[in-house]
């Protein structure tokens, strides 16, 4: 299970926000993410805040956590009244635990609350094995319009590595239905850098996702959270630790292949074919405000940010008492804010405008060739190939 929450000021009993925050609502855009904390069994690498049926103990039914979350949003509707819902985005844990019925009910809810726009982007997140034929075609009846189907690798010998229950066919096979029962976007997610992994492994992998037709491919390095059982299998021995250079030549790997398949690189772990590009993901690299609905959720609205209790039972027990789930919640400063911006806007193709950053280190960068000369030229930080690379160099530098 995840780590403990960070510390911060009490959040109202009702969840109300400083009137300032809750008038400047959605004014940069609007998101709602939802929660689903169940999972069948837990990935060794995982630390998201999921449960499997053994972890999550009395007070926390599956079946009834749509109602629940519904419920938060009913108090969610007393505290802000963005213009429109711009995306919604379900994840987990494996929110395709839940039945089509229940997330198009917290959907549905979603609209009546504060209206879907009419070109609103609305992702699950969904293990390959829990979707079949049929559970996508309601999914997508019910409004979805894209999936994330978590394929981490072609190679049966890292899926067994990295615990996931699903074989190394069965992702491809769920994206070709997905795009059978209608869904307008597709993304497969890779791992890259799990011990045991062969340059051929991640070879397969990434041809099996252009063959697979999606329009969207995110690629992160493995990381080995502590507390997790890949960390401690590591800790043993038993694991060999993940190498820098072999996740440095992946990532170049899949910046070649992808870009060969017609793929374009919008973050640094993500690419899509045009007009793919996860809207969801944009808005909160790009300032939006959104609610988190579901145990442990984040949310940001005005420059306040917030995060629920973590469990599922207090979650609940917390809205069947008729109080808000928020655990605590910051205000954020105006330099809290910049950093931020600057951290997510960096990893973006698009970059970050020179005067939003430290001007003599962006000139350092560029002289290391972290940077695009062209984009610099007209006052622009974009990063270079080297420069995604070492993305987090940069971004610590010109913060």
């Amino acid at each position: 299970m995840a780590g403990a929450l960070p510390d911060g000021d009490p959040v109202p009993t009702d969840g109300s926000l400083p009137r300032e925050a809750a008038e400047r609502a959605g004014a940069n855009g609007f998101a709602v993410y939802v929660h689903v904390p169940f999972c069948a069994s837990r990935c060794g690498y995982c630390d998201f805040n999921t449960y499997t049926a053994s972890e999550l103990g009395g007070g926390a039914s599956r079946d009834e956590y749509a109602d629940t979350v519904i419920s938060e949003l009913s108090l969610a509707a007393r505290v802000i009244a963005p213009k429109r819902v711009d995306t919604v985005f379900v994840g987990g844990g494996t929110p395709t635990l839940l039945s089509p019925y229940d997330l198009g009910r917290i959907l549905e809810s979603i609209d009546r609350t504060w209206g879907l726009a009419g070109d609103a982007e609305v992702t699950t997140e969904a293990n390959p094995e829990s979707v079949d034929k049929s559970y996508l075609t309601e999914l997508r009846a019910s409004g979805f319009t894209r999936i994330s189907l978590g394929m981490q690798s072609a190679a049966d010998n890292v899926l067994r590595v990295l615990d996931r229950r699903h074989t190394a066919g069965r992702a491809p096979q769920a994206a070709l239905e997905a795009r059978e029962a209608g869904f307008e976007h597709v993304n497969l997610d890779l791992i890259y850098g799990t011990p045991g992994e062969t340059p051929e492994d991640f070879d397969r992998s990434l041809q099996t996702v252009i063959d697979a037709g999606v329009d969207h491919v995110s690629a992160y390095a493995l990381i080995v959270e502590d507390g997790t059982r890949m960390a401690t299998r590591m800790r043993r021995g038993e694991l060999p630790y993940p190498s820098d250079d072999v996740a440095a030549d992946r990532y170049l790997a899949a910046e070649e292949r992808l870009t060969a398949a017609g793929f374009g690189w919008y973050e640094v772990s993500n690419w899509a074919k045009k007009g793919g590009e996860c809207r969801h993901n944009l808005l909160y690299w790009t300032g939006a405000d959104w609610w988190g609905l579901g145990p442990g959720a984040h949310s940001h609205v005005g420059g306040v940010r917030w995060w629920n209790v973590k469990h599922p039972s207090a979650y609940a027990k917390r809205l069947a008492d008729g109080v808000s789930p928020g655990l605590a919640r910051e205000v954020l400063t105006d330099e809290d804010r910049h950093m931020e911006d600057v951290m997510l806007r960096v990893r973006l193709a698009d970059g970050i405008p020179l005067e939003r950053v430290d001007r003599a280190a962006a000139a350092r960068a560029l002289a290391g060739g972290l940077l695009d000369e062209g984009a610099f030229t007209e006052g622009r930080l974009i990063l270079t190939l080297r420069g995604r690379l070492l993305a987090d160099a940069v971004i610590r530098d010109v913060i």
